[in-house]
């Protein structure tokens, strides 16, 4: 094997294959990248026993086809000093050169014969716009569990409904609870229209392990999938696979793939099931709260600094001054701020929460308004962006549901 390459291009493919790579593995051939060139372009791929990777890019020129196989964080190490410009690539008997600009490294190659395939691509589901996908994961991504020995709650259900052309997106670690639509494209169909409610997953007290999360059925007005992916891998993919263009989503009973420009990766899915969160988003006559969001986010950042551990941040709401006080902290260590805000359904209401969390929730929106669907003291209150003018969406396309706490004694 022997190619060029330039530099940039070689030092990207090989940080984003080396994302699945273990950090420890009693396997050594799985630390390794597997290289390929062949017909004007070099295939980087690496696999570990939870995900896969695979980025096609094209090389300056291929001298030599063929394949090797290199510990892949060496070779990252080695891409990121390498100097710029065009990089010369070749194997050389037991050893994988790589040189360029007068500085030359030499790594050596692992055994082919060792590495297990890469496991392929399930079937095509349809596609998503890839800003949008990446921006409804990192909303809900902030409500997965990192509890591990509940592994169920550190996923992010992902389900299609190929009838109503809606993707829905869920996670939660029974605190708290986000849901996020999009439109997607069914394969053989046209575009979704708008976001709707989808068949969400939800957040309840339990991790609801049931069947596995691949079961999937058809329905008259097309064909659903309902699985949960690890909540960090799919955060991981989502950020890496490009701001542009459609991501294409597949799915089998045991794993899903996401390919997007010469990008493909594989994630094997987490067994178990969210529990539903119909119930427990359904809200009767709660009082709502309307408050500007990017005002609301410095004030809860700013009356945190005094709450000791997960001392709450108190909200509350008046309808006779239009204004929300929160307040912060215990007996003289204490913070407040006021800030303007409208309430509907009662004619004051306090709330408080956990100040990493609602500062989590909050941060997922980028409206400018939010609403603040409550039930009162220790009990559910939603989030949800105020929408824009004359634009309806029942339900919202993002929902994050919060418990609140008794209010402290200031």
């Amino acid at each position: 094997m022997e190619f060029r390459i330039e530099r940039s291009a070689l030092a990207e493919a090989v940080a984003w294959a080396a994302r699945v790579l273990p950090v420890r593995s009693p396997v050594p051939v799985l630390g390794g990248l597997l290289l390929d060139a062949e017909g004007g372009r070099l295939r980087v791929s690496g696999l570990d026993y939870e995900a896969s990777a695979r980025i096609d890019v094209e090389a300056a020129e291929i001298l030599r086809p063929g394949k090797v196989l290199v510990m892949g964080r060496r070779l990252l190490d080695i891409c990121k000093v390498l100097p710029e410009g065009a990089v010369e690539c070749a194997v050389e008997g037991s050893r994988f050169t790589v040189s360029g600009d007068g500085a030359r490294f030499g790594l050596s190659v692992l055994p082919l014969d060792d590495y297990p395939a890469l496991p392929s691509l399930p079937r095509v589901r349809g596609a998503v716009e890839a800003a949008e996908f990446a921006a409804a994961v990192a909303d809900v991504a902030v409500a997965a569990g990192r509890d591990d020995t509940l592994p169920a709650l550190t996923g992010i259900r992902l389900g299609l409904d190929a009838g109503s052309g809606t993707m829905t997106l869920a996670a939660t670690d029974r605190y708290r609870f986000a849901v996020r639509t999009l439109p997607w494209k069914a394969a053989g169909a046209g575009a979704g229209e708008g976001a709707g409610s989808g068949s969400a997953a939800g957040a309840g007290s339990s991790s609801g392990a049931g069947a596995g999360a691949g079961s999937e059925a058809g329905a008259g007005s097309g064909e659903r999938a309902d699985v949960l992916v690890s909540a960090r891998r799919l955060t991981e993919i989502a950020r890496s696979l490009g701001r542009s263009g459609l991501v294409s989503v597949a799915l089998d009973a045991g794993s899903a793939g996401f390919e997007h420009a010469g990008m493909r990766t594989t994630v094997r899915l987490l067994d178990g099931r969210l529990p539903r969160h119909e119930k427990l988003f359904a809200m009767e006559d709660p009082a709502v709260a309307v408050v500007e969001r990017a005002r609301l986010v410095e004030a809860v950042k700013r009356v945190s600094v005094v709450a000791d551990g997960d001392g709450p941040v108190q909200l509350a709401f008046s309808a006779a001054d239009n204004s929300v006080h929160l307040q912060a902290g215990y007996e003289d260590d204490v913070a407040s701020q006021r800030l303007p805000a409208t309430l509907e359904g009662a004619r004051e209401l306090t709330v408080a929460f956990n100040p990493a969390y609602l500062a989590d929730a909050l941060a997922s929106f980028d409206e400018p308004s939010l609403r603040l669907l409550m039930m009162g003291a220790g009990q559910r209150a939603m989030i949800t962006g105020e929408g824009e003018p004359g634009r309806d969406v029942s339900p919202p396309r993002h929902r994050h549901l919060l418990m609140s706490v008794k209010p402290p004694l200031l």
